[in-house]
């Protein structure tokens, strides 16, 4: 089993803010996977599927970005999925917009959502597909993650929608540093998108 969790900050206030990019790519995965509807438990929104014969848990976090740890323990805790099998798609400020990175552990990068989710969890050993924002040295960090997406950076995800897919699905099969290879050379995404139409 697999648990795919999107990193963001519940409530109407925060769609398509910066931060909740993993919330998103949550909901675009879970509507191109014809998943069943989200649920509620322990302060998550989760849906469960079956891909190719691998159970699949794709998360929300309900605690806001600096608690996800607690939501994703106890998720991993109930379905006894460790640590390597959890994959946690969140926003990354030194990466242009849309860039994509594949990472197979490591330290936080002062992203406090993923710094819960070490302490909780207790390790570094959690795989992360992290998506670009970019940054603006002239607002300040808290509310430039706080602020709307414009309607550029928008169409700039969205030409990465099917790329994200095509990660999670290759995910499932392939070994992460075979992972790493395929997607975290830029140069490629053009041709992989270009395949996936």
């Amino acid at each position: 089993m697999k648990l795919i969790v999107g990193l963001g900050n519940p409530g109407l206030l925060y769609n398509n803010t910066r931060h909740n990019v993993g919330f998103r790519y949550i909901d675009i995965l879970a509507n191109y996977l014809n998943a069943p509807s989200f649920k509620e438990k322990f302060n998550g929104m989760f849906t469960k599927i079956n891909i190719n014969g691998e159970e699949v848990i794709l998360l929300k976090p309900l605690s806001y970005m600096n608690l996800s740890g607690e939501v994703v323990l106890e998720f991993s805790n109930y379905y006894k999925i460790k640590s390597t099998d959890i994959l946690i798609i969140h926003d990354d400020l030194d990466m242009k917009v849309a860039k994509i990175k594949l990472k197979e552990n490591g330290s936080s990068g002062g992203h406090n959502g993923i710094k819960n989710i070490i302490l909780n969890l207790k390790t570094e050993e959690f795989k992360r597909l992290k998506i670009g924002i970019s940054k603006d040295k002239n607002i300040d960090t808290a509310d430039y993650v706080l602020g709307k997406f414009s309607k550029i950076d928008l169409e700039e995800l969205d030409n990465i929608n099917k790329i994200v897919i095509n990660i999670i699905k290759d995910y499932l099969k392939l070994p992460f540093n075979d992972l790493m290879s395929k997607y975290n050379n830029n140069n490629n995404w053009r041709i992989k998108h270009e395949e996936t139409k």
